[in-house]
Order: C-alpha cells, then sequence, then structure tokens
C-alpha cells in the first residue's frame, strides 16, 4: 500500500506524465523494499503553491506505507527529492515531505483493510 503523493506548482507535460509516474513508483518500491504492482503514485501538478515567500518551483509530499522505516526517512528525503530536482528542476530545499505509517486496520483496500 506504498502510496506517494505529489502536489508541486511546476507544470508537467501531458507527454512526460507517464514517465514520471513510472519513474516515482520504482523509486517508492525500491526504497521500501516493495513490490511496484503495490505502488500508488498521485501527482497533482500546476497547483497554487507558496514556499517561502516565492512562487519558485516546489513540492510537498506524502510518503505513507505500513511499516515504514523511521529511521530510514533521511534517506528516503533524499532519494525524493533527487527524483524532483531530476524530473522537475526542484531544488531539495523547495520540498517538505510527511512520513506516515498507518495502522494496517485503518487503511483500506479491496473491500477489507491490511
Amino acid at each position: 500500500m506504498p502510496t506517494l503523493r505529489i502536489l508541486t506548482n511546476a507544470q508537467v507535460l501531458p507527454e512526460d506524465r507517464p514517465a514520471l509516474l513510472a519513474q516515482a513508483a520504482r523509486t517508492v518500491a525500491e526504497l521500501l523494499g516493495k513490490p511496484e504492482s503495490y505502488v500508488m503514485v498521485i501527482l497533482e501538478d500546476g497547483r497554487d503553491l507558496l514556499f517561502a515567500g516565492t512562487r519558485a518551483p516546489a513540492a510537498y509530499l506524502e510518503l505513507k506505507s505500513l511499516g515504514l522505516a523511521e529511521t530510514m526517512t533521511g534517506d528516503y528525503s533524499r532519494t525524493l527529492c533527487d527524483l524532483l530536482a531530476t524530473a522537475l528542476s526542484i531544488p531539495a530545499e523547495r520540498v517538505y515531505i510527511e512520513f506516515a505509517t498507518p495502522p494496517a486496520h485503518l487503511f483500506g483496500w479491496n473491500g477489507g483493510t491490511f
């Protein structure tokens, strides 16, 4: 159930969206050691977003996963910031990331919960 939500004021061209989504899904799967078939990526580009008083490219990410290793969030942050720097030219200092690991009974899937 790993889920990565990317909210950004950057615009992603329609023809670039599939590659970015696929790259983000692969990245999350590798980071968490989970099959890519379990990963969901949500891309919300072109959003109204002001960070540090400017409208320069910035992003807010949410990474949720059952059993997210809290000791690894620094590594996750570096990798996800690298992804955004490469794919969207958003510098790491313009990215906030929220990490969350919900209890299994509070995350639904397939008509039930984990």
